[in-house]
């Protein structure tokens, strides 16, 4: 059955060559599921805007709730969840605690998916 707007072949052919290359493609289920969730973190417009400035700058909690315009406690809880997922890390000095990103491969993430975005959308986007 053909649905509107999708194209469908006219015939049905399994080409088992290109099939098994992509099975091979394929990550193992639990890599999925690990990636499944940090889509879903993702997934949060305050913890993408989190992340996106710590793409670009070290940032206290101070910093993060000023430049959002969210409670210090609500970035911090933010914070604490992207902790456990492994996205951001921090260091401490003196009195301050300091986050980044846990390392470049959530960088080039973001990097890569604004860049999808804004190729996608003709470049009119911010």
């Amino acid at each position: 059955m053909k649905r509107k707007n999708i194209e469908t072949c006219d015939v049905t052919y399994v080409h088992s060559r290109e099939v098994a290359s992509a099975r091979r493609a394929i990550p193992a289920e639990s890599t999925l599921e690990a990636l499944t969730e940090t889509f879903k973190v993702l997934g949060d417009m305050t913890r993408l805007k989190i992340m996106t400035a710590l793409s670009r700058e070290e940032l206290c909690v101070c910093d993060i709730a000023s430049l959002l315009g969210v409670s210090e406690s609500a970035i911090s809880h933010q914070l604490r969840f992207l902790k456990t997922m492994r996205l951001v890390k921090y260091r401490k000095a003196g009195k301050m605690v300091y986050y980044t990103l846990d390392d470049d491969h959530i960088q080039d993430l973001i990097r890569v998916g604004v860049h999808h975005v804004k190729e996608a959308s003709g470049g009119s986007r911010g």
